[in-house]
C-alpha cells in the first residue's frame, strides 16, 4: 500500500469514527507517515500517527488495525496559537506539511498555514532545538532511584534518547520515535559528522554491542513481548504498543534495523519495548522477565539506580556540545 492511500484510510476513520468523539474538533497527522513520499510504499513495519482534538478521557487511542492499516491514534484537548506550536518541536514538525485531515472550525487549517510559512526561520528552529534540549534535561533530573524499574529506565533512556531529537530537529528533519537513532545517523552523515554520531551511541552504551549481541536481546525481548501480550491491562498506557497489532514495529521492526547493519541504533527501542513489557505485566500485578531486561541493562553500563544516574549526568556533560553540533547543522 502506498503513503498516499493509507493516509486516505485513516482520514476514513477520522470522518467515521474520530468525529463522534465528544469534544472533537479536529485530526491531524503527525509522524513517518505525514514526512514520507506520498508515492511511497507503507512499510510493514510502521504506522499511521493520527492526533485528534477531543476529551482525551473518552477517546480511544493507540495503536489498532484500520482497513488493514496500523493506526496509531493519540488525543489532544486542544492546541495553543501558532508560536505555541512554532517552538514545539514535534508539533511544528507536523503543521509545517499538509495534516489536517478534519478541521470543522478551520483553526487547523490557519494554524498549519502559519507554522508551514515561519518553520524554516533560524529564531524558531533554535527555539524548537531548546525546547529538545529542556526535554533532555527533565527526563534525567526527573529519574527517581524509588520509582519501579521499568520507570527508572524510561527516564534515564528517553532522556538519553532525546539527544538525537535535538539534532534532528535542527536539521529540519523527522524527530522520530522508533528510528531516530538511524534517522540522526543519516543527517550526520550527510554532513560528515559520523564521529558525533558515535558520541551518541556512547551515551546510550551501545558503541560497541555486535549484532550478535543485540540479536540475544532482541530474542529475549520477543519472549517478554509474547508473555505481556497474553496480559490484560486496559489502564496501562501503552497496552496496545504490547499487543499483536504492536508487533510489527516493536519486534520486527528492530530485526530490520539489524538486518540493514543498524544493529547499535535498534538498541533504543529494543530497551523502550522491553520496559514496556514488564511495565504492563506489573500493571497486572505480574512480574517475571526481569534477567534478560537486566542482561541487557547490564550491556549498556545501567544496570543500576546509581549506573543510570553516572550514565545521566554524562549526557548532561554532554549538552553543550550536543548545542554546537546543532547549530552546525542549521
Amino acid at each position: 500500500m502506498r503513503i498516499d492511500q493509507a493516509r486516505q484510510i485513516a482520514r476514513r476513520w477520522v470522518a467515521e469514527e474520530g468525529a463522534g468523539l465528544p469534544g472533537f474538533g479536529g485530526a491531524f497527522l503527525t509522524g513517518s507517515a505525514l514526512w514520507a513520499d506520498p508515492d511511497a510504499e507503507l512499510p510493514p513495519t510502521s504506522d499511521v500517527d493520527v492526533m485528534v482534538i477531543a476529551d482525551p478521557s473518552t477517546a480511544r487511542t493507540g495503536k489498532f488495525r484500520y482497513e488493514g492499516v496500523l493506526l496509531e491514534v493519540s488525543c489532544s484537548a486542544g492546541l495553543g496559537s501558532a508560536q505555541d506550536v512554532l517552538g514545539d518541536y514535534h508539533l511544528a514538525g507536523s503543521f509545517h506539511l499538509p495534516c489536517v485531515l478534519a478541521d470543522p472550525e478551520g483553526r487547523l487549517t490557519e494554524l498549519q498555514r502559519a507554522v508551514a510559512r515561519d518553520f524554516a526561520a533560524r529564531p524558531w528552529i533554535l527555539a524548537r532545538c531548546g525546547n529538545a534540549m529542556d526535554r533532555v534535561r527533565a527526563w534525567i533530573t526527573g529519574m527517581d532511584a524509588s520509582a519501579p524499574l521499568h520507570d527508572q529506565v524510561a527516564s534515564w533512556l528517553f532522556g538519553t534518547g532525546v539527544t538525537t531529537h535535538v539534532l534532528l530537529v535542527a536539521g529540519l528533519r523527522n524527530p522520530t520515535v522508533r528510528t531516530r537513532y538511524a534517522a540522526v545517523r543519516d543527517l550526520l552523515a550527510e554532513h560528515g559528522r559520523l564521529d558525533y554520531h558515535e558520541v551518541l551511541l556512547d551515551l546510550l552504551g551501545c558503541a560497541e554491542l555486535s549484532p550478535e549481541r543485540v540479536e540475544r536481546h532482541l530474542a529475549a525481548l520477543e519472549r517478554a513481548f509474547d508473555a505481556a501480550v497474553a496480559v490484560r491491562a486496559p489502564s496501562y498506557r501503552f497496552a496496545s504498543d504490547i499487543s499483536e497489532a504492536g508487533r510489527p514495529p516493536a519486534i520486527d521492526g528492530s530485526r530490520e534495523l539489524i538486518r540493514r547493519g543498524l544493529h547499535r541504533e535498534a538498541v533504543f527501542w529494543v530497551v523502550a519495548t522491553y520496559a514496556r513489557c514488564l511495565a504492563k505485566r506489573a500493571t497486572a500485578g505480574l512480574s517475571g522477565y526481569e534477567d534478560g531486561f537486566m542482561e541487557l541493562l547490564g550491556d549498556l553500563g545501567a544496570a543500576t539506580a546509581a549506573d543510570r544516574r553516572r550514565r545521566g549526568d554524562r549526557v548532561l556533560s554532554a549538552l553543550p556540545g550536543l548545542w554546537e553540533t546543532a547549530l552546525s547543522l542549521c
